[in-house]
């Protein structure tokens, strides 16, 4: 195959965004300085009109399209979306990627070294931060790229919530807002799941309280754990039965707790995969954040108060398979909208991917996608803005 595909950005270099002012938390913390880690793609127009947010998901990171090297064999974890001519097309836009703080690819997190621990690495001293934090240093980063607005931001799952927040914490710094397999936050279904990882993280005997690092170590089983759990989430009964029904690996029963189902070994590989690249700490703090996000409560609780100074456009788009974040959850952001007469298209997508629907390249998702973002480009061209 040549390199690069038809209609990737092709190769990548990521930048590292340094701030040396404090940020100062909402759970009361400050950070001294912190780092930023970004992949762009595409070319900033003159007015710098033209530019779009990508934010990620509670596994993701900086690196959404593009490959690193020739060599690579794996491409950005959005690639499917963004570049010429796709979803998210680098012919019009200029996009931005990030590894949001707490991460664990380059930008200040966990395993950063701490300035005011002998720049011993944070470990779990590194402080839990919220989607408005996130938000927060997005927007010192677009000050950084003297981006005034956002023609979109856009997101998945956590990375949805992120777009939210941006509406409602910066109305007039995005023209549009595309919301994606999201809620305004999380049932309690959804925060039990994520404690049920936690504690497999922090049981773990090589956690060592979070110091890890400092012991040379780091709590394998119970990251895999955490992402078998996930993973089961992630997906839907449907594509479960397609992928590997009841199918054994061996083809006949071994009666014992090794792998015997094919099920198994997926679930066993993917977690084994994430364990040796995702950071402990990082997954306790970003599963906090989605936790923790409501738009609405420093609004009475009324998600329609917290939506009503929003001044955006939006997309929102939920998928049938998604239990997760069920499309009942994005009809509540709908629904909200529609309250205060917001501009808003809704979309619920016949998918069976379950909550990892919005990875695909399904088509009738993409075009919703892309002619949402290219026709406000062309109406925003045409009224001269």
């Amino acid at each position: 195959m040549s390199f690069p595909p038809k209609n990737s950005v092709g190769l990548v270099q990521p930048q590292k965004f340094s701030f040396e002012q404090p940020l100062t938390l909402e759970c009361g913390r400050t950070l001294p300085r912190f780092d930023l880690m970004v992949e762009t793609y595409g070319t900033l127009n003159a007015d710098r009109s033209n530019a779009i947010l990508i934010c990620h998901a509670l596994s993701g990171h900086h690196h959404a399209a593009g490959y690193h090297s020739e060599d690579d064999s794996k491409a950005g974890w959005w690639d499917n979306f963004i570049g010429p001519n796709k979803a998210i097309d680098t012919n019009h836009f200029f996009v931005v990627a990030l590894n949001n703080i707490g991460g664990c690819h380059g930008s200040t997190g966990p395993t950063s070294p701490n300035p005011e621990n002998d720049n011993r690495p944070y470990g779990p001293d590194f402080p839990l931060v919220t989607v408005r934090d996130w938000v927060h240093t997005q927007k010192l980063l677009a000050e950084r790229l003297n981006i005034d607005c956002w023609h979109a931001v856009v997101g998945g799952s956590l990375g949805g919530m992120q777009a939210q927040q941006w509406a409602v914490d910066y109305p007039t710094a995005l023209k549009n807002c595309v919301v994606i397999a999201s809620a305004p936050k999380l049932s309690a279904q959804n925060i039990a799941f994520n404690e049920v990882a936690r504690q497999s993280i922090l049981s773990d005997p090589e956690f060592y309280n979070g110091r890890y690092l400092e012991n040379d170590s780091y709590p394998r089983r119970g990251l895999i754990l955490a992402r078998m759990v996930g993973h089961i989430t992630y997906l839907s009964e449907e594509a479960m039965v397609q992928k590997f029904g009841r199918d054994l690996k061996s083809g006949k029963f071994m009666y014992g707790f090794d792998v015997e189902f094919q099920v198994e070994s997926y679930l066993r590989y993917q977690g084994e995969q994430f364990s040796r690249n995702f950071d402990a700490n990082t997954y306790l703090i970003m599963t906090k954040a989605l936790d923790y996000f409501d738009p609405a409560r420093n609004f009475d609780g009324d998600l329609t108060k917290a939506l009503a100074q929003t001044q955006c456009r939006f997309l929102v788009i939920s998928f049938t398979t998604d239990w997760r974040f069920a499309p009942s959850r994005s009809q509540e952001i709908v629904n909200a909208l529609i309250s205060h007469h917001k501009p808003v298209s809704y979309m619920e997508i016949d998918a069976e991917q379950g909550h990892d629907s919005f990875l695909f390249e399904i088509p009738l998702y993409v075009d919703a996608v892309k002619n949402f973002l290219t026709s406000s480009l062309y109406q925003s061209k045409q009224k001269g803005v």
